[in-house]
Parts: C-alpha cells; structure tokens; sequence
C-alpha cells in the first residue's frame, strides 16, 4: 500500500470549496487514515500556515449573528432556518476538524486517526440536514449565516491545547446543551423526521467532545498542567461566555467530570469572563 501523508490529505479537503467534492474528498480521506498505517508525517510537509478562510461555496452570505432573522418553527421556511443554521454548524465542524489534523504535526498517530473520523461523522451530519432541507424545498447557502465558529480556529491556531480546550470542548459541548431544547421545539410542531437527524448528531457529537477532552488532558499530562484550573484559565484568558443549563448527562458522557460541570456552572452563573 502506497504511503498516505495525513496531513496533506487534511489540507485537501480543508480547502475544497465545492461542497460535493469535499464530502467525498472527507470520507475517502478518513478511511485512508483509518486503514492505512504506511504514513509520512513531518512538520515541513505540508509547511503550516494561517488559513483565513476554508475552502466554503459562496453561499451561505455570511453577516453578524445580530443580523440573523429569529424564525418561528411552525412554518416550512422557519424550520428549514434551523436546518441551515444546523447544517452551517456541521458544515464548519468538518473544516475544523481536518484543520486539527493539518495544523499539528508532533501528536500521536492516534490523535490524527480521532480527528479524521470526527470529520467523516460532521460530513454525514452535514448530509443528513442538506437532504433534510431538500424535502423542506432549499439548499444549503439559501439562508445567511455566521461565520463565529472559523473565526474560534483562528484564535486557536498556534497552540493544539487551546484548540482542544476550546472548540471540542466549547464549541462542541454548547451544541451538546442546546439540541435537547431544539428537539423539544421541534416535536411540539411534529417534525418529525428533523428530530430523527438531530438525534443522530446529539449522540455522535458526545464522541466529537470525548475525543476533545482526552487529547485536552494528554497535553496537560505532557506540559504538567492541572486539566481544570488550566481550562477555566483558558476560558477567562479568551473572554468565553458560558451559558446555562448545561446539558450534564450529555457533558459527562463526553469527559467532563461533576466537579468541573459545578465550577463551570459558577463561572457561568457569574456572568465572568
């Protein structure tokens, strides 16, 4: 078997605009990482670099979040809102996660096999609201968007503990807290087949925030670092917002532990930054 050199592969899709072509260049990529162990794998190769903006279609047209129009669920278009607003998600979830696989050359073999199968998961959830969204009459890119979540990778680019700390566990885990109440809002107007999407991703996404954790806590490990205190330093150090209830079942699963989940829920409560 011909050597694979993960990390170009995580380039490739990385800046694939067209949106078909990266769902396919994602789930042939994995598999190779997942399958293939004759790796070539140094820092210079691909050389890293700042990457402003992932390879994206030019729809959605991307605004401040303040300009999003609130959609009510009883409606076809409000509910394909939510779809699209879900879809964006997922839709950078899949950049992200190849972005964590590019941008740090020193991890462990594992580490690249972890991210490269949380980007085949994103782009299977990106597909399950995309077909979704086809049966509510739309494509993706008819709705606006933000552009919050790439702007976090940014942030995050010079250091894969603060990425870990951040978006799996940030990023990642608020979806954790916010799809119960979506999936509430949903089954009070009988969408049914949105729930059934959403639940798919609400389960696979514990993984996504698990897999953060743990690689969040082996470079802890490494530098010596105490896992909590340095994550709340983390987040008063970026000036992130964390907002109540936390979804705690789901957090749990995904590594947070019960004494963290109280802590977190302080810092929240006191509205710190």
């Amino acid at each position: 078997m011909p050597p694979i050199n993960p990390r170009q592969l995580a380039l490739d899709c990385l800046l694939e605009s067209d949106v078909q072509r990266k769902l396919a260049l994602t789930a042939a990529a994995s598999a190779a990482i997942a399958s293939n162990s004759n790796w070539t794998l140094t820092p210079d190769n691909p050389p890293i670099a700042t990457i402003p903006l992932p390879g994206r279609p030019p729809n959605p047209q991307l605004v401040a979040p303040n300009q999003l129009r609130q959609r009510k669920l009883n409606s076809d278009a409000g509910r394909a809102a939510l779809v699209h607003a879900v879809a964006h998600i997922e839709f950078n979830a899949i950049n992200l996660a190849w972005d964590a696989v590019y941008r740090f050359p020193d991890m462990p073999v594992a580490y690249y096999r972890d991210w490269a199968s949380v980007a085949a998961d994103e782009a299977r959830h990106f597909k399950l609201l995309a077909d979704r969204l086809a049966q509510l009459g739309h494509a993706y890119g008819d709705f606006p968007a933000h552009d919050g979540l790439w702007q976090m990778a940014l942030d995050t680019d010079a250091d894969v503990l603060v990425r870990m700390a951040l978006v799996p566990r940030v990023l990642e885990a608020r979806g954790l807290d916010v799809t119960p109440g979506m999936i509430d809002r949903l089954r009070r107007v009988g969408d049914l087949a949105t729930i059934e999407a959403l639940n798919v991703i609400l389960s696979e996404e514990v993984r996504h925030v698990a897999i953060g954790s743990h690689w969040y806590r082996q470079v802890c490990a490494e530098r010596g670092l105490e896992p909590k205190a340095s994550f709340l330093q983390l987040l008063q150090a970026h000036a992130i917002v964390l907002r109540l209830p936390f979804n705690d079942s789901a957090r749990l699963a995904a590594g947070f532990d019960r004494q963290e989940l109280d802590a977190l829920a302080a810092l929240a409560g006191s509205g710190q930054r």
